[in-house]
């Protein structure tokens, strides 16, 4: 299996395992990876996360977070840049998700952020996917 977009490969694992309802679910670490955890963590869409060493590149293990026995926290989270077609907005033309009820993440020039984060500092970015 090729990884040509492991940002994909980590938001269909944590999809599938939202589907079935599992505690965690372990992904390759990176930093961008991290960094969108801990915008979903900040936001209330995982419950915690953290990286464990493996001496290779690491493996960040997400806990998920559901609003009773059968809900899910996150309903959907989609990616929208790919590689094949990279998606960047100026901070006036960032989208909203299910009219704010969601949150874009954004790749910045501070870092990775959320939509709101990104609109109140006046910062474009790529989108790097949305959630809901």
């Amino acid at each position: 299996m090729s990884m040509t977009d492991p940002i994909a490969d980590m938001l269909t694992r944590i999809r599938n395992a939202n589907m079935v309802k599992h505690q965690k679910v372990d992904i390759p670490s990176s930093a961008i990876k991290v960094n969108i955890a801990t915008v979903l963590k900040q936001e209330g869409y995982i419950k915690n996360y953290k990286v464990i060493s493996d001496n290779l590149q690491g493996v960040l293990r997400i806990y998920l977070k559901y609003i009773d026995e059968k809900d899910s926290v996150i309903n959907e989270i989609k990616r929208i840049s790919k590689p094949g077609g990279r998606v960047y907005v100026k901070s006036d033309e960032i989208p909203a998700v299910k009219c704010g009820l969601g949150i874009v993440i954004l790749s910045t020039s501070k870092g990775v952020v959320t939509d709101s984060t990104a609109r109140k500092a006046g910062l474009g970015g790529e989108i790097i996917c949305t959630v809901w």
